[in-house]
């Protein structure tokens, strides 16, 4: 599946705005008599243009300036911080006020979310478009219903993203020279909904090298499932049945199974996961733009994998020590997902330090005197994807959106939440079984277990020292929501399940404390509120 992969890179016909623009307004300077108007497409053009809108999805990993869409959902948290330390991180705040929650219209992550998830809508706008009119010429292996499904699933997972991240935004269908209004959250999700549940007939049914990153059936109804597990945040009414029918067809389609080990869907060449069931395939020199590790190991590090490009500075991306300090140490998901204890380079010499621990060895250690500002070697590093041996800036490892392991997850949260508990622990029992291949006997959970409260200690940390919360949080089904923390720690899940689960704005943890309810959704980019005047900026960001 390597060559798959590599041709998943696909040629970029034309981006348009992202201020919503039609890509006919755009001022440009003109090298050629050959416009879109004009152009004549032909066989196999199909291809390129529903790729374009995969191609955008590429900037997900990208962690350049701590930019990627993937941290916004978890640098936010209580289980992943980029606080600032002797190398830099600070930029300005932009990554203490993720932290804090005292983001504004201009910050830096949530804009550059914006950017993609609209210029991801535009493309597939443009694909759906395009595709769709008479007389296209399709090749042999391109079916039109098919790659329409298909464009109208990928844009649905887009909308996804802008409901769940602004609420209320724009709904754009098509090109317009029209500055849109927004649409109610609960517009976007009856949209949402009827646009994947209209394309299932005509998306893929078997998993192949030829739909490998793409959105097939079962990546659809994962969508699908995602967006009924929060349909209660976006709508006021709870979907668990709904989102259990969509598992259980997922579950039951026969073309996935749990990988043997716990970081398999994670490797370097994680395209033979068994599990996987959507992913953004990356490539070093091909389809590149997936470089997390650069942000999370330290420069020394660069002698543990003799990497050809060097890690910036001290590394930021490092897990809140609280939510460290859940794990159980024989959880084999702890070191699978946080790098830790003293480093050394591949040929056994112990690495040190360069900043506040000059000369010393470099030994990770899950200990922060608050959010802001650590030691280079405070604060235990993300590395769940796996770092090749020589590696370049970046990374070969696809990453992954959706996996089966989500699925049983959404189930059994779903049956957790309609009152059968038991069902729910047989499913946690299942998948705990691969972490704890050593003891077992500690893989079972019950159902009374899952209701029991969290084991994670809010409160504030200042020079080291927690001051915990007087209140227990979340309320309800505290067990549970560890185990999706242990589970699914990094994979971008974190900021919906805290909100699902009623405390993202009500907890404490490190350096963060609660400054408003309306913190669960970002301010719309003022850039973007500032160039349309038929847009409101979400409430209390005036």
């Amino acid at each position: 599946m390597n060559t798959i992969k590599k041709h998943i890179n696909i040629l970029v016909l034309g981006c348009c705005s992202l201020n919503f623009m039609a890509c006919t307004d755009l001022t440009e300077e003109i090298f050629s008599d050959i416009t879109e108007d004009s152009y004549q497409y032909e066989a196999g053009d199909a291809t390129k243009v529903v790729g374009a809108a995969y191609t955008n999805l590429q900037d997900w990993g990208y962690c350049g300036s701590g930019q990627a869409p993937m941290l916004c959902q978890e640098i936010c948290t209580d289980a992943a911080v980029f606080p600032a330390n002797g190398s830099g991180w600070d930029d300005g705040g932009v990554f203490r006020r993720m932290h804090q929650h005292s983001w504004n219209s201009e910050q830096l992550q949530v804009n550059r979310l914006w950017e993609v998830c609209y210029s991801g809508i535009i493309l597939a706008n443009r694909a759906i478009g395009i595709i769709s009119q008479e007389g296209f010429p399709f090749a042999a292996n391109e079916n039109k219903a098919t790659m329409i499904a298909e464009s109208r699933a990928l844009r649905a997972w887009y909308y996804w993203h802008v409901m769940d991240n602004w609420g209320d935004a724009p709904l754009v269908t098509e090109p317009t020279s029209e500055l849109p209004s927004s649409s109610s959250r609960e517009e976007l999700y009856n949209f949402i909904v009827k646009e994947l549940q209209e394309s299932f007939k005509d998306l893929p049914t078997e998993k192949n090298d030829s739909n490998y990153g793409r959105l097939t059936l079962w990546g659809a109804k994962a969508l699908l499932a995602n967006v009924y597990l929060n349909a209660e945040v976006y709508t006021g009414t709870p979907q668990w049945e709904a989102c259990i029918a969509e598992c259980d067809d997922i579950i039951n389609s026969g073309q996935y199974s749990l990988d043997v080990n716990y970081s398999d869907p994670f490797k370097a060449h994680n395209e033979n996961s068994l599990e996987n069931i959507f992913v953004i395939p990356y490539d070093e020199i091909f389809a590149t733009g997936f470089n997390y590790h650069l942000a999370a190991l330290h420069g020394a590090n660069q002698k543990t994998y003799d990497l050809i490009g060097a890690p910036w500075g001290a590394g930021a991306y490092k897990g809140v020590p609280q939510f460290i300090d859940t794990y159980d140490p024989d959880d084999e998901r702890l070191d699978a997902t946080w790098l830790s204890g003293p480093q050394y380079a591949s040929d056994g010499t112990p690495l040190t330090g360069s900043y506040d621990q000059m000369g010393q060895p470099l030994n990770f250690v899950n200990a922060m005197p608050n959010g802001i500002f650590t030691g280079e070697a405070e604060g235990l590093r993300w590395l769940k994807y796996e770092v090749e041996m020589g590696a370049r800036s970046e990374l070969n490892n696809d990453l992954v959106l959706f996996r089966l392991t989500q699925v049983y997850m959404m189930k059994a949260e779903c049956l957790l939440r309609t009152g059968k508990a038991d069902e729910a622990a047989a499913i946690v029992s299942m998948i705990r079984q691969r972490a704890f291949k050593a003891h077992p006997e500690k893989a079972t959970v019950t159902g009374a277990q899952l209701q029991e409260n969290s084991c994670y200690r809010y409160g504030t940390v200042e020079d080291y020292v927690l001051t915990p919360q007087n209140k227990v949080y979340p309320e309800k089904y505290g067990r549970f929501y560890d185990e999706l923390g242990w589970e699914f720690a990094g994979e971008s899940y974190r900021r919906r399940d805290m909100i699902r689960f009623g405390h993202f704005t009500k907890a404490e943890w490190l350096s963060h404390t609660p400054n408003g309810d309306y913190k669960t959704v970002f301010p719309l980019p003022q850039k973007v509120v500032d160039t349309n005047p038929n847009l409101r900026q979400n409430p209390n960001y005036q």
